[in-house]
């Protein structure tokens, strides 16, 4: 492992082993798949997920996970975003999924020390076409990023990638959180913004082999803006209008970007 600016570098040897985190995690995700339907609560989907991710030798990168003093450890081994939500939605059984609904559902699995983290956005049954597309430009989004994720390249590359596809469909782009870096820790330097900020430069960063980003773009079908539910954890709209999450965890090789949040 090396240090390059700060940040943390992966070898190929860590890279293999996120990797083999990363395939639990897309292994949750298509679980996931088949069984968001109507009637189902969050909580269910939140114990079939843990119970993947212990079977397979890991365990839930999120659950017992410190956000900041004074706010209590998260207690659920996903987080489940529901319409309005965007991130961190805690499951819960009362939380019964119904027809028209969005839900993200936000995996990590950590083994061997090193985390495996990716999302998606799940439509509950017959969706309006109008969140069918939200859903869809959110995912194209990230593959946005992913596709400019270029040895070489720039982070600013990867912002603007994502930001372009928000824009081009008129939604309002998350700015409040963020992609990171992965590896030992959930959240390691630096942050991914899904746009291009003011001060740019601050993330006028190259582009090497070894970074390893969990890029995650957020699209609102409104505004931007957001708010903390009471239980100091759930992120919603603050035009409680619908909101879209897709992320996977991606290298940087010399071959270009490598998804490893993948079967």
């Amino acid at each position: 492992m090396s240090r390059s600016n700060q940040l943390t570098l992966k070898d190929p040897w860590e890279i293999e082993v996120m990797r083999e985190a990363g395939r639990i995690v897309a292994h949750v995700l298509a679980r996931m798949e088949r069984i968001v339907v109507p009637g189902v609560t969050t909580l269910d989907l939140d114990r079939e997920a843990e119970k993947i991710i212990r079977t397979a030798g890991a365990v839930p990168t999120f659950k017992g996970y410190v956000i900041r003093p004074g706010v209590p450890p998260y207690p659920s081994s996903i987080c489940s975003s529901v319409n309005e939500e965007i991130v961190h939605g805690i499951p819960s059984a009362d939380r019964v999924l119904v027809e028209g609904d969005i839900v993200g559902v936000d995996v990590g699995a950590t083994l061997k020390s090193y985390v495996g983290d990716a999302a998606r956005t799940y439509l509950v049954g017959e969706c309006a076409e109008s969140t069918k597309r939200l859903v869809e430009e959110t995912r194209r989004a990230l593959d946005a990023g992913i596709a400019a994720m270029k040895p070489g390249g720039r982070l600013l590359d990867v912002a603007r990638a994502i930001q372009n596809v928000g824009r081009e469909g008129g939604y309002g782009i998350v700015r409040d959180y963020c992609g990171h870096g992965v590896g030992r820790a959930m959240h390691e330097p630096p942050q991914v913004p899904n746009y291009v900020p003011k001060r740019a430069s601050d993330y006028d960063l190259e582009l090497v082999p070894g970074l390893v980003l969990a890029l995650e773009p957020m699209f609102c079908a409104g505004t931007h803006r957001t708010e903390t539910l009471d239980d100091d954890w759930t992120i919603v709209t603050a035009d409680r209008k619908l909101s879209a999450h897709w992320e996977h965890t991606v290298a940087v090789t010399e071959d270009g970007a490598q998804i490893l949040t993948i079967p």
